[in-house]
């Protein structure tokens, strides 16, 4: 949540950042107010979704991707009070290792929450396009294995935030501060650049492509039983996208400061704080997007796992898909 000052690269590698300042006016204490908000409630609805999908509901294929996402959120949300602290103090008293931890975490969570998003549309077309074949090949130890997969991938991408940020004290003011610390434009393009197109521009082309194809076969399949799960996946990629694109706009237009100085400070800090909002959001969708939603005032633990849990059946009429491995049933589009 810091603001940082670009240079002028060539003429000076040394990045030369502001801290943020002391949190006295209304607005920084509101968006920190906000900020312990999500990490209450990113902490303990995350937790609790991780426990009715890890231990109180059976293992399957659909519980296994909401399990890594919920993971993901949780993570995010659970190192959240450090940046709160730094807007606030306007200083950075936790070291160079928690300087690059923090951001390598934020952007952990953006990579593996879109690539996890990619997948169940991929898993939910699949299902209703050749529900035969998933039934045979669609087992939770593949499932296990695709989600390992995307931690790796996606611990990879975020590496630049262990190779760039670094800690220096600030050139004015006896503080310290955690920074973007390119020798290079180009390094600060590439980056951005690899962000916006592997964390959210291809992720989201296939995910509209899926959607194209599930829509079509729906309309053509008008006797589909449930749609929950359809809803559920809607709600999930929508608040993703709304909350995520401020944060990659910023950055884009981070990479020419000068035009854009006036507006980045003010920004940088909505971006960080809509993109960390999303971390919350997912187990209420997960609580409230199940079927007669009116109904739905009470028993949150009931509801979330209603939401999450696999129903038994396709949305092709007359076929249920189940597990080749573990007998498990998969969950309707």
């Amino acid at each position: 949540m810091s603001t940082e000052e670009y240079p002028d690269y060539d003429s000076n590698p040394t990045v030369q950042t502001v801290a943020p300042p002391l949190c006295r006016d209304a607005a920084c204490i509101f968006l920190a107010m906000v900020n312990v908000m999500i990490f209450i409630l990113g902490c303990a609805g995350n937790a609790l979704v991780i426990w009715i999908a890890g231990l109180k509901l059976k293992k399957s294929v659909n519980t296994t991707w909401y399990l890594s996402l919920a993971v993901s959120d949780f993570l995010f949300c659970f190192f959240l009070p450090f940046n709160v602290v730094y807007s606030v103090r306007g200083d950075w008293i936790f070291g160079l290792f928690m300087c690059k931890f923090i951001s390598f975490i934020l952007f952990l969570n953006m990579f593996s929450s879109i690539f996890l998003l990619v997948i169940i549309s991929v898993d939910r077309c699949v299902v209703v396009m050749i529900p035969v074949w998933a039934q045979n090949q669609r087992t939770i130890r593949k499932a296990s294995v695709i989600v390992t997969l995307v931690w790796v991938i996606s611990a990879v991408l975020s590496t630049p935030s262990v190779i760039f940020r670094n800690v220096q004290p600030h050139y004015e003011q006896p503080t310290q501060i955690c920074y973007n610390n390119y020798n290079m434009h180009e390094e600060n393009i590439a980056v951005v650049a690899c962000r916006f197109m592997l964390g959210f521009l291809i992720p989201f082309l296939v995910i509209i492509i899926c959607y194209i194809i599930i829509i079509r076969k729906l309309k053509i399949n008008q006797m589909a039983k449930s749609k929950k799960p359809f809803k559920i996946m809607t709600a999930l990629i929508v608040t993703f996208f709304f909350c995520w694109l401020p944060f990659h706009i910023i950055a884009l237009m981070e990479l020419n400061y000068t035009t854009y100085k006036s507006i980045l400070p003010v920004g940088q800090v909505f971006g960080v704080t809509l993109a960390s909002a999303n971390s919350c959001l997912n187990p209420f969708l997960y609580a409230f997007m199940g079927k007669d939603f009116k109904r739905k005032c009470s028993a949150l633990l009931s509801k979330m796992e209603n939401a999450i849990k696999e129903e038994g059946q396709s949305t092709i009429p007359g076929t249920a898909i189940t597990t080749s491995e573990e007998g498990k049933h998969s969950t309707t589009v």
